[in-house]
């Protein structure tokens, strides 16, 4: 079977290098180590991680809870991809300053732009808690018994962990809560920005060119962290200075060609690698087109509006963008399981793991785990599909819907008193806030006729004339008042009372049947996961991708993605060129950058064949989580920047096929050109360590 696995179970040393799965750093040494070193690596494990010394995990740094960044300089500098950055950019834009079309520059320390609540989180050491984490755990409780068996372990392991006084501690299951793993943190909250091409470069090809390949985007933008003169983590003052790192990554100018070692470093989100073949039917036959076809219906009204209105593109830019990254991959996602057939090499491990069971005696302990999957899941579909359909048209599409599915909560806080209501009144009106700081009332309006009749068949357009919930004022005036009075004028408006009973349901039907069928899906994947491992011993699993730091090795290499087609791994600014159409929303290229073309002013940064580099593909198993995180290379320093997977392959969340899965890297010799020939801010080149590897 071509899955993925891990270093703990298997006795002997390959001699070939395996490439795919998201591997713990702190337990590389052994095979992991080896085979990143039949890759081309010359790294050691302690190179990577290591608690006493600096290593390179002391420049990765967890983005704000949601991507990776490396810090690139001794003063903090901090790199991380344009989209990951994009809320920020954002909210400095405007009609008269506007950083998404026109990019953003600080040249110097005091035009570096705070950030409120961004924050980046380094890793200080991880260790292995499991005995503790499963103590008094027995197999004879039941899931709810075994979860609060767990929760009391953990607080006891938090409790006794040894660190400085700002050092934070998570606890995150492994293998499906077969192993656990402790997380000493360190978290800076004063991070800058400082600078960001425009979305002409950063979101090159925008939709048509996500998830694809070739592609020709320099997906990046820039930050510095800042810390107190200690160089400890600190709120935002003005007092604070430019934090020194214990590692920063050094930038190679040698770029890559074909075949050279990448290791990518950073915090995947989560990947499925280990469902059974019933459960990647039914994602990718039942729940995924459903939600396509609500994103999709939101995405024309969203698309429409942005091109036509300025001010709508602005307001507009970052939800537009995270309503169409996943419509796209999971349309992608579907082509791969099928392409690769997925399906079909899951039923032939699963018969396999059958056939194991009887040769060694254990059918009695697992023998029924197949069958209880597919009784399982039978039962979850209508659930899972309509819960899916729930959330993407109630919290993900549309934002009045989404202000009455908050506004229900707040009114179910009453019945726990007022402290409660008010605390959930006053966290309303803070979400209110920041939905109507970027709210157009004409397009949520498009959304919701073209959304909602994909959930029921009761639409009632006209609530968008009688709600008080389309401006600020009118939705902040609605809120004020005594409990007893918010609650009176809340059920007396339009919205409220059309969606009420829809999220009422949710409550008391969908969620809990939901959550009843999902934590016996779950429990029994815990049972398989241990199943697996006993039974199965000769493969390798590597733990699902849980927002932990992990590394993932592989190769540049280009790939086959049908009958007589072959991708090279590399594109380069001609490809820009080619695909340039002037004024076009996701085609246009800045005037200073053609002419940079024009005239191959591309300095230090041109290929040994005198084209600029922008993009790369590499084997690497990434996911979200991974957009942000540096491609390394074999001497540990920085090659790219990992911003997306082609589209052929985004089925490695649930499957990783290494003929046709690549990950999608920013050269970082573009990433210097556009710092210092476009932008002109070589103050920032000059804090950075550039080298020659290969020379």
């Amino acid at each position: 079977m071509k899955y993925i696995k891990l270093i703990f179970f298997l006795l002997a040393i390959q001699v070939t290098a395996q490439q795919g799965g998201m591997w713990i750093p702190s337990l590389l040494e052994g095979m992991n180590e080896s085979e990143m070193q039949n890759l081309g690596s010359q790294l050691t494990a302690k190179d990577i991680y290591d608690v006493n010394n600096s290593s390179l995990k002391d420049a990765i740094g967890h983005f704000n809870g949601g991507c990776t960044s490396e810090v690139i300089s001794p003063k903090g500098l901090l790199l991380t991809n344009h989209h990951c950055g994009f809320s920020q950019i954002q909210s400095h834009s405007s009609l008269e300053n506007d950083y998404l079309k026109d990019g953003f520059w600080a040249m110097s320390l005091e035009e570096e732009i705070p950030n409120e609540g961004l924050y980046v989180e380094f890793i200080v050491r991880i260790e292995d808690v499991t005995t503790q984490m499963l103590e008094g755990v027995i197999e004879t409780m039941t899931p709810r018994e075994k979860q609060s068996q767990i929760d009391l372990n953990r607080n006891k392991v938090i409790k006794s962990v040894d660190k400085e006084d700002w050092h934070g501690v998570k606890i995150r299951p492994f293998y499906k809560g077969n192993q656990y793993y402790l997380f000493v943190t360190e978290r800076f909250e004063d991070v800058r920005l400082v600078g960001a091409p425009p979305s002409s470069i950063g979101k090159f090809g925008s939709d048509t060119d996500n998830w694809v390949w070739p592609r020709h985007t320099g997906d990046f933008s820039i930050f510095r962290i800042y810390a107190d003169k200690n160089n400890r983590p600190a709120k935002y003052s003005k007092d604070n200075v430019p934090y020194k790192p214990k590692h920063y990554l050094p930038i190679s100018l040698d770029g890559i060609e074909e075949g050279d070692f990448t290791m990518v470093f950073g915090f995947p989100g989560r990947t499925n690698e280990y469902l059974p073949a019933v459960a990647v039917e039914q994602i990718t036959q039942k729940v995924n087109p459903s939600n396509i076809a609500i994103r999709e219906a939101a995405l024309k009204v969203i698309d429409a509006n942005m091109k036509a209105d300025d001010q709508i593109r602005i307001q507009y830019a970052s939800k537009q963008a995270r309503i169409a990254n996943a419509w796209k991959k999971w349309i992608g996602e579907n082509l791969g399981i099928e392409k690769s057939g997925a399906v079909a090499i899951k039923r032939k491990f699963e018969s396999e793991f059958t056939k194991a069971l009887k040769a060694q005696g254990k059918t009695d302990i697992y023998g029924n785990l197949l069958s209880d999957f597919d009784q399982l899941y039978a039962e979850f579909e209508a659930v899972n599909v309509k819960r899916n359909n729930f959330v993407e048209v109630f919290i993900r599409t549309n934002e009045l819907m989404q202000m009455m599915f908050r506004l229900t909560q707040m009114e179910n806080a009453a019945n726990s008193g007022e402290a409660s209501f008010e605390k959930a009144r006053a966290s309303m009106i803070n979400r209110l806030k920041g939905i109507h700081k970027n709210y157009s009332v004409k397009v949520d309006r498009g959304v919701f006729n073209s959304v909602m009749p994909l959930y029921t068949d009761t639409v009632d357009e006209s609530i968008y004339d009688k709600t008080a919930f389309t401006t600020l004022e009118g939705a902040l005036a609605l809120l004020e008042g005594d409990m007893k009075t918010v609650i009176s004028n809340l059920n007396n408006d339009a919205a409220y009372t059309y969606a009420k009973p829809m999220v009422l349901d949710f409550y008391t039907n969908l969620e809990p049947d939901f959550q009843r069928l999902n934590t016996k899906i779950n429990a029994l994947l815990t049972t398989y996961m241990k199943a697996l491992m006993d039974v199965m011993p000769e493969e390798r699993y590597f733990p699902d991708a849980n927002s932990t730091l992990r590394v993932t090795y592989g190769k540049v290499n280009g790939y086959a993605p049908r009958d007589a087609v072959y991708y090279n791994p590399v594109t380069y600014l001609d490809g820009v060129i080619e695909k340039y159409v002037p004024g076009d929303y996701e085609f246009d290229v800045p005037q200073k950058l053609r002419d940079l073309y024009d005239a191959k002013d591309y300095g230090q940064y041109a290929d040994s064949n005198g084209k600029l580099p922008i993009c790369f593909l590499g084997t690497n198993h990434t996911t979200g989580g991974n957009s942000g995180s540096p491609a390394i290379d074999a001497q540990g320093n920085l090659i790219g920047l990992n911003f997306d997977r082609v589209w052929e392959g985004t089925m490695s969340d649930i499957y990783y096929d290494p003929e046709i899965c690549r990950n999608i890297m920013v050269d970082l010799r573009y990433v210097l050109f556009i710092v210092d020939k476009y932008a002109g801010a070589s103050r920032l080149i000059d804090e950075m360590t550039l080298v020659h590897p290969k020379k």
